[in-house]
């Protein structure tokens, strides 16, 4: 993205081409493994994308902050004394949460002049929201000298804002990996206590391919939260034998002996599936740091029937282009990525076969729903940061 671009459609909203804006960038996320385990206390394997969100900010002399953006037309100003209220269900709610998140901490608000810019696609479950917030918290904190908030004061503050503000019930994950990823390296990171560790991720001749279902979903009004709410049921009947407060607290092997202390058979599933694909993770960190990329792959795939079958948060698009790439000599792993109930799937997939991937894909999801995907040659890059007005990116 060419940030002189960027510049020439700021000054069309805003005027005063003499004042230049600072400019900030917070990647997307892929998971690449540990699907709804993060807000059950688990593990996750995400990383930072070169694809994300880009904030010019500028202060301004006025009681008020104003957002644009070049992905939606809806453009508001609103009264530094109205910050805390809701927006309909418009885009700005995530920079809106942000902010209500800083006073709360007692940090002045003054006037901004702010555009927001995104190549990730809306809805496809890279975490945009998330890569929103991010930009927001490190732009607004750097301007306004807010030092002592630390990189993970500021992915907490992210989550918080989510889950009050927009009331989204999302885990820890997205924000972490906008915040802190690193280039060429996953995040394991332990949602519960918030260790982790940079794994390198040598895909040595593969490549991660992103297949965009392009199924649009509302995640605020998915099933998420009703996920969100039967995983503690499941804790709710495991407690009398091993007191925990999240399904991430037990291994797969102490969960396997007390089961059947879940009576509900589907609260049973949803739980099997957040335990055992916390060990996925485990396993999958193994196999990075020993560069075995066909075992990874296959825990791709156990991950993805999982989702299917126990966590039922798929449908028929995610499977189809999930069984399309999984028919194809080269690819090693193949599963869906995100909350789910549409949005993207992420493939490993050997680089000389890439056309050939896409090309037959595609023809067979066409085949089946009638929609046409897209593809995401990925890079795993760095987290949040300013750039250098001068750049081209």
């Amino acid at each position: 993205m060419n940030i002189d671009k960027l510049f020439e459609y700021f000054f069309s909203v805003y005027s005063n081409p003499t004042d230049k804006p600072r400019v900030f960038f917070a990647p997307g996320r892929v998971n690449l493994i540990g699907e709804h385990t993060d807000y059950n206390g688990g593990f996750v394997l995400p990383c930072a994308l070169q694809y994300g969100t880009y904030l010019l900010i500028r202060p301004s002399s006025t009681d008020s902050i104003k957002f644009a953006s070049n992905n939606f037309d809806f453009r508001c100003e609103i009264k530094l004394n109205e910050l805390s209220e809701k927006v309909d269900n418009k885009w700005v709610n995530y920079p809106l949460g942000i902010i209500d998140q800083l006073r709360q901490l007692n940090i002045e608000m003054t006037g901004f002049e702010m555009l927001f810019s995104g190549d990730i696609p809306n809805s496809a479950g890279l975490s945009s929201s998330a890569s929103i917030e991010m930009v927001t918290a490190y732009g607004l904190t750097t301007i306004l000298n807010a030092t002592d908030l630390s990189m993970v004061d500021l992915v907490k503050l992210a989550q918080r804002a989510e889950n009050q503000f927009v009331g989204v019930n999302c885990g820890i994950m997205d924000q972490f990996a906008v915040g802190m990823g690193s280039k060429d390296h996953a995040l394991f990171l332990n949602c519960q206590t918030l260790e982790y560790k940079n794994i390198p991720v040598l895909l040595n001749g593969f490549a991660l391919i992103i297949a965009n279902t392009n199924k649009s979903r509302g995640l605020a009004g998915s099933k998420y939260n009703e996920r969100v709410a039967e995983c503690q049921l499941a804790v709710t009947y495991l407690n009398p034998l091993i007191p925990l407060s999240k399904l991430g607290e037990i291994s797969y092997m102490q969960f396997y002996k007390i089961q059947d202390q879940i009576p509900d058979e589907l609260i049973r599933r949803r739980a099997r599936h957040v335990i055992s694909e916390n060990q996925r993770v485990l396993n999958a960190v193994s196999c990075l740091y020993k560069g075995d990329l066909v075992q990874f792959g296959a825990l791709m795939n156990a991950s993805h029937e999982s989702l299917r079958d126990n966590y039922e948060v798929t449908g028929v698009e995610l499977d189809t282009l999930v069984e399309e790439a999984q028919k194809i000599h080269g690819v090693i792993g193949a599963r869906m990525t995100g909350a789910g109930f549409g949005g993207c799937t992420v493939n490993l997939v050997r680089k000389d076969i890439i056309p050939v991937f896409m090309e037959k894909v595609e023809s067979g999801y066409f085949a089946k729903t009638g929609i046409r995907p897209i593809f995401y040659h990925t890079e795993i890059s760095d987290g949040v940061k300013e750039i250098n007005c001068k750049s081209k990116i």
